[in-house]
């Protein structure tokens, strides 16, 4: 019987301190009426103090305890972030420590939004070739550390948060089915962080030329990620042989609901079929996708056929087919 990748047990984190739009009306000249029309986002949060491993470690010990796993069993920790504690050591390697998750080994894996998707991807296929039993799959990001809070066009956007799945060996048929992965680098200059690696490392020129933080060229970005989000998802629909009434659930990356909208037209599917939190923790850029399995979890039911999408900077794209393992 053929092994597939499934998704045990889910798990999210997001700090106390609520941030809404009208706190930013404070900061920066915006209106509540205007980030709400364009993106859908009411509130988000903001971790105070600490780093994306305080995070992952509140998700994986939340998770690991749900499911009643000692964190010694297990085998691999994949975690997607563009907000790592340090440029070395990896994320991963801070949260094992963290989590006492001794005998595993790890690695960060860098795709902007569609960070978790590619992790999923990844993990998955470390179940299916028997190597490992149970791997831990995180989205985390902590992008008030990257956010400039003088740019009206992208601090109003994005929130901090985490997100953490299992993957268990299943001959159910259940799981990872398919995926579809994408890239195109020269998006790059659309979205990205120009200053801290080692084409622009820390100088005071990068530092007062305010390097360190996102840049984004919403209109590229929009465009770029209504089509391709819209493309993909509708391209595993067709190479699944999956018709609308199939598709119990879409799970899109949260950053910005007309993004949303165009991906599940494409798809056919009308909106109660669609996973949305954008309004309560904006765009946590990797930990999006397991922020909505957590919220929702409770409405998901074994043999669900779930279908997870996202775009992110680089360009990355992709989409996830999954059938759900377990009632909740």
């Amino acid at each position: 019987m053929k092994v597939t990748a499934a998704v045990t047990g889910v798990y999210g984190h997001v700090p106390d301190n609520i941030v809404t739009n009208h706190d930013l009306e404070k900061i920066v000249d915006t209106s509540d009426e205007w980030i709400t029309s364009r993106t859908g986002v009411k509130e988000r949060r903001y971790l105070k103090e600490g780093a994306s491993s305080d995070m992952a470690h509140e998700a994986v010990t939340g998770l690991l305890n749900k499911l009643s796993i000692d964190p010694l069993e297990i085998d691999l920790v994949v975690v997607a972030t563009v907000t790592p504690d340090y440029p070395f050591p990896s994320t991963a390697n801070v949260l094992c420590d963290k989590s006492g998750m001794k005998n595993a080994w790890g690695f960060d894996l860098k795709a902007a939004c569609s960070g978790f998707i590619y992790a999923l991807a990844t993990g998955a296929q470390f179940i299916e070739t028997g190597r490992h039993k149970k791997v831990v799959v995180v989205g985390v990001d902590k992008m008030t550390s990257i956010i400039d809070f003088e740019d009206r066009t992208t601090c109003i956007i994005f929130g901090d948060g985490a997100g953490a799945v299992l993957l268990e060996p299943n001959t159910e048929g259940l799981g990872v089915k398919d995926f579809i992965l994408k890239s195109d680098g020269s998006g790059r200059e659309f979205l990205v962080q120009p200053g801290g690696g080692s084409l622009h490392p820390p100088t005071n020129e990068t530092i007062e030329k305010r390097m360190h933080y996102v840049k984004q060229e919403g209109k590229q970005v929009f465009k770029f990620a209504v089509t391709n989000m819209a493309d993909v998802s509708a391209e595993i629909m067709e190479k699944n042989n999956l018709k609308s009434e199939d598709v119990d659930w879409l799970v899109p990356h949260q950053a910005n609901l007309r993004i949303i909208d165009a991906t599940a037209n494409r798809m056919g599917l009308p909106r109660e079929k669609v996973m949305i939190n954008i309004e309560k923790y904006g765009n946590t850029t990797a930990a999006t996708l397991p922020l909505c399995l957590w919220d929702y979890e409770n409405q998901l039911k074994k043999g669900d056929n779930i279908v997870l999408s996202a775009f992110g900077g680089g360009f990355t794209w992709g989409a996830v087919y999954l059938k759900w393992a377990y009632n909740s």
